[in-house]
């Protein structure tokens, strides 16, 4: 959320960040739903005024015993306040379609953002590693993890339908292993862990810039005001809500939580294997900090690289992809995505994304701090994806196979893993197959 005053003064440079990233909003229509509220704001409070004046020479006159003159003062007022019921109601509706026009009302985006339709139009930045070259056929996540009993979509879809799956045995344990090795190099860099909640109150949503928007990608809970969070930076930027905090230093959080997408609008779209699932885990960093563009800036480039260095550690070849404005979310002031290598689509993948949200998540939630002159600010926020499983399993499983379908585990992961350095595939597998 932007302020209004900022946002007539910069009516234009709002109206094309909406453009930008194409969300349906003319600012001119918000300026005149806000000059109809403030109309009738005044209108109110001069009635409100008016009456309290009123009411206060009835008491008077009553108390001097001029009864006369205080029933005719109170038989005129019964008219002005069916004037401020009439106003209070005009007040009313105003606000609301000014409210429902500012929930639309995007954050502007960074200087340096580029401008484009759509993730065609995203700028490459840097890459690091090369993809390997295989002397042999490649196979895909799906076909590597039938091969060694690490997944099962045919169950995962008759248990939950489309898009669901089962993980088994070492699918299990890389899941597990990606995530703590993300939260301990986390730990390292000075974040506190928190276990969050994974469903939330439709404010919650509203007030970290998920809703209205993308109120389509996420499951409600029916009879109840609760939805399923699709990433834990909604619970953990409502951890601060209507708070003052201290931000001397960044206030720096990560959570390991399991996420829900109803990926509305998705089908047919990346839907093969793990890629576009349901029910995912995600490792997410969020930073709090004061306002100011010169620091978050920093941060940003902080958090996407721990991202980056958890891919180092993976042994993942791998871009870093600037966001243009027509893949950016109506919240975001500056993004970077991180593609990973994935063979089998003989392309690279999104796994990662990092953005600056700058103070509009704060506003809506209502997080503040003091600066050094004592004034209350509110905070900007950042947030990144340290990791995500299982579609990370993609790039691990098919960058690491071998020509006998072996799969080499990474070193940092090893620890993890009991120790295993590589998965062989069996020679059989004893449980049943579905058919």
């Amino acid at each position: 959320m932007l302020d209004m005053k900022w946002i007539r003064e910069h009516a234009d440079e709002v109206q094309r960040a909406a453009d930008g990233k194409r969300i349906a909003l003319n600012i001119g229509e918000l300026l005149a739903a806000d000059d109809e509220r403030r109309r009738w704001m005044r209108e109110t409070e001069l009635l409100r005024e008016t009456r309290n004046r009123a009411s206060q020479t009835i008491g008077r006159l009553m108390q001097e015993g001029d009864r006369e003159q205080a029933g005719k003062l109170r038989s005129e007022t019964a008219q002005m306040l069916e004037q401020l019921h009439e106003a209070e109601r005009r007040l009313a509706e105003a606000e609301q379609v000014w409210g429902q026009l500012m929930l639309r009302v995007p954050n502007i985006v960074s200087a340096d953002t580029p401008w484009g339709e759509s993730d065609a139009d995203n700028v490459e930045m840097r890459r690091t590693g090369e993809p390997p070259a295989f002397e042999f056929e490649p196979r895909s996540h799906v076909v590597l993890g039938e091969l060694h009993g690490l997944l099962d979509l045919a169950r995962g879809v008759k248990t939950a339908g489309a898009r669901h799956y089962y993980l088994r045995g070492a699918g299990v344990l890389l899941h597990r292993a990606v995530q703590q090795l993300a939260l301990d190099l986390l730990l390292e860099r000075g974040f506190m862990p928190l276990d969050v909640p994974l469903s939330v109150r439709h404010e919650a949503m509203m007030n970290t810039g998920f809703f209205p928007l993308g109120q389509d990608q996420s499951y409600k809970i029916e009879e109840e005001d609760r939805w399923l969070v699709g990433t834990s930076e909604v619970p953990l930027i409502a951890y601060y809500s209507n708070e003052v905090i201290d931000v001397s230093e960044p206030v720096k959080l990560a959570a390991a939580s399991m996420c829900f997408r109803s990926e509305v609008g998705s089908a047919g779209r990346d839907v093969h294997g793990l890629y576009r699932v349901h029910q995912f885990a995600k490792v997410e960093q969020i930073i709090l900090c004061e306002a100011d563009f010169d620091v978050s800036e920093r941060l940003l480039q902080e958090i996407t690289a721990n991202a980056e260095e958890l891919l180092h550690l993976l042994e993942l070849p791998y871009k870093v992809m600037a966001v243009c404005t027509g893949d950016m979310s109506q919240k975001t002031y500056k993004q970077f995505d991180i593609e990973t290598w994935m063979p089998s689509r003989g392309a690279y993948g999104e796994t990662h994304s990092s953005s600056n949200v700058a103070d509009f998540q704060a506003r809506r939630s209502n997080i503040r701090y003091r600066d050094a002159d004592g004034k209350l600010r509110y905070c900007h926020t950042l947030n990144n994806t340290a990791v995500a499983s299982p579609r990370i399993l993609i790039p691990l499983l098919e960058n690491h196979q071998e020509a006998d379908g072996s799969i080499r585990i990474p070193q940092a992961l090893r620890r993890y893993m009991g120790g295993m350095e590589r998965l062989v595939p069996p020679a059989a597998l004893t449980e049943p197959r579905m058919m």
